[in-house]
C-alpha cells in the first residue's frame, strides 16, 4: 500500500443541502462584514467622529478583538449545543449594540460597544464557518463564501463612504436581522467526528475505507498560522486607505482601487479550486504567504501610487487564495465543526494585534513603512508555521497533508 493508491474520503452531510449552504453563506458575509470594510469605516470614524488614527486602531481591534472571543465561545457549545440559538443570541447581541451606537458616539463608549457588537459578531459567525466545514467539500464551500466575499466587499466599499457613521450602522443591523429570516434552513447539529479522517485505500486486495486521526496539535498550529496571518492582514488592512492618502496618493485613485482589489479577489476564487485540485492546498497556500510578504513588504521599502496600487491589487488576490486553503486545511481534519468554528477566533484575535500592533508603533513615532514591514514579517512566521506542519503531516497522514 503506498501513499499514490490512496485519498481522502468525503462524506455527504445534512449541510450539503442547498438551502443551508445558502443561509451559511450569506451569514459569513454579514459576520465578516466590519472586517471586508474596515479600510472605509476607518476613514469613515476619522472623517465622520473626528477619531486620531490611534483610536481608530484601538476601535478596530475592539470589533475584532470581540469576533474572536465570540468565536471562541461558540466553539465551546457549537458541538452539543444548538446552533439556531447560537445564531439567535449573536445576531441580537450585534442589533443592540449597533442601535446602542446610533445614540451614543463617544469615544469610551463606542469602544465598549464595538466590543459588544463583535463578540455577537464572532459567536454568529463561528456557526457559519463551522455550517460551511460541515460539508463534504469544504474547500469547495469556503471557494463560493470567498467569492460572494468579492462582490459583497466591492459592494460595501463602494456605499459605505458615502453614508453617515449612523447609516452604516442602521446597515449592519438591517443585515442581521434579515439573516434570522432563513435560519431553520440550517440544521441544528452536526455529527460528532472530531479530528477524524476517513481515508479511501486501494491496493492488490481491492477497496477500503480506513479511519485515522489526526493530532490536536497540528489543528492548532493551523490555528497559530491564522492568527500570524491575520496579524499581517489587520495592521495592513485597517490603515492601508489612511497610509496611501499620506503618501499623497489622490483618495480617488485609492477609492477605485479598493473596489477593484475586491473584484481582483473574483480570479483569485476562479483559480483557488482549480489549482487546489492539481496540487492540494497546503502547497499553493504556502507559495501564497510568500507572495503576501512581498506584497505587503513591498510598502515597507516606501509608498507612490506604483507601489500602492501594485501591493493593494496583490494583497486582495491574496487574501482570496489564502483564505480558501487556510480554511478548508482545518475544516477537512475536523467535520464536527468545533476547530473550523475557532477560525473566526484565529481571525479576530490577529485582527487585535495587528491594528493594535500598528497603532502603537505609529503613536510610537514610527511611519507607515515601518509598519508594513513588521505586517510581512508575521506573514512570513505565518509560512513557517505551515512549512513545519505540511512536512509533520506528510509523514503522519499524506493524504490529508496533500488533500484538496
Amino acid at each position: 500500500m503506498t501513499a499514490a493508491a490512496s485519498r481522502l474520503h468525503h462524506f455527504r452531510t445534512p449541510f450539503d443541502d442547498r438551502r443551508s449552504i445558502a443561509i451559511s453563506l450569506y451569514m459569513t458575509l454579514v459576520g465578516y462584514g466590519v472586517l471586508v470594510a474596515l479600510p472605509a469605516i476607518s476613514a469613515a470614524r476619522v472623517a465622520l467622529l473626528g477619531f486620531s488614527e490611534e483610536q481608530v486602531g484601538r476601535l478596530s481591534s475592539a470589533d475584532l478583538g470581540g469576533l474572536a472571543a465570540g468565536a471562541a465561545l461558540g466553539a465551546t457549545m457549537i458541538a452539543k449545543g444548538n446552533r439556531r440559538h447560537l445564531v439567535w443570541l449573536g445576531a441580537l447581541t450585534v442589533i443592540v449594540a449597533n442601535a446602542l451606537c446610533l445614540r451614543y458616539q463617544q469615544y469610551p463608549i463606542t469602544l465598549l460597544l464595538r466590543l459588544l457588537a463583535g463578540l455577537g459578531s464572532g459567536l454568529y459567525t463561528s456557526v457559519a464557518v463551522a455550517n460551511l466545514g460541515a460539508t463534504a467539500r469544504p474547500a469547495r464551500a469556503y471557494n463560493r463564501m470567498l467569492f460572494a466575499f468579492a462582490f459583497s466587499q466591492a459592494l460595501e466599499l463602494q456605499v459605505l463612504p458615502h453614508l453617515s457613521m449612523n447609516g452604516i450602522y442602521a446597515g449592519f443591523i438591517a443585515a442581521y436581522a434579515l439573516g434570522l429570516a432563513g435560519l431553520n434552513w440550517m440544521p441544528a447539529h452536526a455529527e460528532d467526528r472530531q479530528l477524524e479522517v476517513a481515508v479511501d485505500v486501494e491496493n492488490g486486495e481491492g477497496h477500503r475505507v480506513e479511519h485515522r486521526r489526526v493530532p490536536a496539535y497540528l489543528v492548532w498550529l493551523c490555528l497559530l498560522a491564522i492568527l500570524l496571518t491575520y496579524t499581517n492582514i489587520g495592521g495592513y488592512w485597517t490603515y492601508i486607505e489612511l497610509a496611501a492618502r499620506s503618501a499623497g496618493v489622490a483618495p480617488d485613485w485609492i477609492s477605485r482601487l479598493l473596489v477593484w482589489g475586491s473584484l481582483a479577489g473574483i480570479l483569485g476564487c476562479l483559480l483557488a479550486t482549480r489549482i487546489s485540485n492539481r496540487f492540494g492546498l497546503a502547497r499553493p497556500l504556502l507559495a501564497a504567504l510568500m507572495m503576501m510578504a512581498a506584497a505587503v513588504g513591498l510598502l515597507g521599502l516606501g509608498m507612490n501610487t506604483a507601489s500602492v496600487t501594485l501591493s493593494l491589487l496583490a494583497f486582495n488576490w491574496l487574501w482570496i487564495f489564502i483564505d480558501v486553503y487556510q480554511m478548508g486545511f482545518i475544516a477537512n481534519a475536523d467535520h464536527s465543526g468545533r476547530y473550523s468554528s475557532l477560525i473566526p477566533a484565529a481571525q479576530g484575535l490577529g485582527q487585535i494585534f495587528g491594528p493594535n500592533l500598528a497603532a502603537s508603533l505609529l503613536a510610537g513615532g514610527a511611519d507607515y513603512a515601518a509598519v508594513f514591514g513588521v505586517c510581512a514579517l508575521f506573514a512570513l512566521l505565518a509560512w513557517l508555521t505551515y512549512l513545519a506542519t505540511y512536512f509533520r503531516l506528510r509523514r503522519l497522514i499524506p493524504e490529508l497533508a496533500d488533500a484538496a
